[in-house]
C-alpha cells in the first residue's frame, strides 16, 4: 500500500463504515492519519485483473510497551463488488505470511458477531476466539447507529515468532 494507493483504500474503507459490520468508525481518516496509525509492515492491497484495488489489509501496534512489539491488532476490509469472491482470504493469507516474515507472533482483531463471514474465513486460517465483550460500544454509523454492539475478539499466534 502506497500513498497512491489512498482514494481507492479509503473508498473501500468508507464502505465499512456505511455497511456497519466493519467498524466502529464513522468516518475514514485522512492518509496522513491512516499512515501514522498504522504500522509500516504488511500493508497490503489485493488487485483486480485489470489492476484496480479492491481490497486492503493493514495493522496497528496494540501498545507502545517494548513487551507487545509483536502483537499488533488487524483490518481487512474488501469491495463490496469482490466481497464473496475470494478476495479476502488472498489478502488475509498474505497479511499473515507478511505478519509472519515481520516477526509478529500474535495477530489480534475485534469482528462483530453478526460477522459471519469474517470470523468463519479467520477461523480457516488458524484464528481463534478469545472471547466476547458484550456491548463494548455504540456504534454511530451504518444501519446499527445508535445500538450497543458486541464484539468477539479472535487471535492466531504464529508458527514461527515467539516461542523461544
Amino acid at each position: 500500500m502506497t500513498p497512491q494507493d489512498w482514494p481507492d483504500v479509503e473508498r473501500i474503507y468508507a464502505q465499512g463504515i456505511d455497511d456497519g459490520e466493519a467498524t466502529f468508525e464513522v468516518a475514514t481518516p485522512t492518509w496522513h492519519a491512516f499512515d501514522a496509525g498504522r504500522l509500516p509492515q504488511a500493508r497490503l492491497v489485493a488487485v483486480d485483473d485489470e489492476g484496480a484495488i479492491v481490497g486492503w489489509a493493514a495493522a496497528s501496534a496494540v501498545s507502545s510497551r517494548p513487551a507487545y512489539a509483536g502483537v499488533v491488532e488487524h483490518s481487512v476490509y474488501v469491495d463490496r463488488d469482490a466481497r464473496g469472491a475470494g478476495v479476502g482470504r488472498i489478502l488475509l493469507e498474505a497479511f499473515v505470511e507478511a505478519a509472519e516474515q515481520a516477526g509478529f507472533w500474535t495477530i489480534q482483531s475485534s469482528v462483530f458477531p453478526e460477522n459471519a463471514a469474517s470470523l468463519r474465513l479467520h477461523e480457516r486460517l488458524g484464528f481463534r476466539v478469545i472471547g466476547r465483550r458484550e456491548r463494548i460500544a455504540r456504534a454511530g454509523a451504518g444501519p446499527h447507529a445508535g445500538q450497543w454492539r458486541d464484539t468477539v475478539l479472535i487471535e492466531r499466534r504464529s508458527t514461527r515468532n515467539g516461542s523461544a
